[in-house]
């Protein structure tokens, strides 16, 4: 796949809790040049649209640990489509999706989906969850008419449990084949977490993902063949 193949699949993002408004600029330079998109924290939104009209938007919602209550995140949800967002990644309530309240769950996804005319991708925290958690967090996706899963926030080891961290365990907050392969039988899937190479990239989509989520957009386009 060639860089400009690429570029449109690619979601460049700046999501950091130091972002500035220079920072913003930067990704939506790089994003305007290369022909990629961007996903920039809310409160830029309308900076952003002003500042790069052309440049396809996504926001995040219930960002990154996804407990807001529900109608804040629908509101949270509007107020982004309103100031300019073309898409959100919302952040699934891991909590609810570990207890079995899959209807909750997919509720609360149902009521942003159709509180917004703009597609809604769903973030399921894959590190976080067994195979089987992934899978009925995808289900909730579908149900709730979601456009895409996503596999992180890429903040996943902030969320790790103590007790985890007690056992010794590695967890890793980024995208993995075997995840993308899992999820791609439900929703397209965008990889995110971790995809900071050309070869990472297209291990993501041959894996079966249909977007990239990456700090490191520029990098993975300069690794492409012109």
């Amino acid at each position: 796949m060639d860089r400009h193949e690429l570029a449109p699949l690619i979601d460049h993002t700046v999501l950091g809790p130091e972002t500035t408004p220079a920072d913003i600029e930067a990704v939506l330079d790089d994003a305007a040049a290369y022909g990629m998109n961007a996903c920039i924290p809310p409160y830029y939104l309308e900076e952003a649209t002003a500042y790069a009209p052309d440049v396809t938007l996504a926001t995040v919602i219930g960002f990154p640990h996804g407990q807001n209550d529900h109608d804040t995140k629908r509101r949270e949800g509007v107020l982004a489509w309103k100031a300019g967002a073309d898409e959100l990644d919302v952040v699934i309530n891991v909590g609810r999706l570990q207890a079995g309240q899959l209807e909750a769950v997919a509720a609360e996804l149902e009521e942003l989906v159709a509180a917004v005319p703009i597609p809604v991708k769903v973030i399921i925290e894959t590190a976080l969850l067994t195979d089987e958690q992934k899978r009925d967090a995808c289900r909730a996706a579908v149900d709730a008419d979601a456009a895409m899963v996503k596999t992180s926030t890429g903040f996943a080891e902030s969320v790790v449990s103590e007790k985890q961290r007690a056992n010794g365990e590695t967890v890793s907050g980024g995208a993995t084949v075997e995840d993308v392969e899992l999820m791609s039988e439900f929703l397209p899937v965008k990889a995110s977490g971790g995809v900071g190479s050309y070869d990472d990239a297209i291990r993501m989509l041959e894996a079966g993902a249909e977007r990239i989520g990456a700090s490191s957009g520029v990098e993975i386009l300069e690794g492409a063949p012109e």
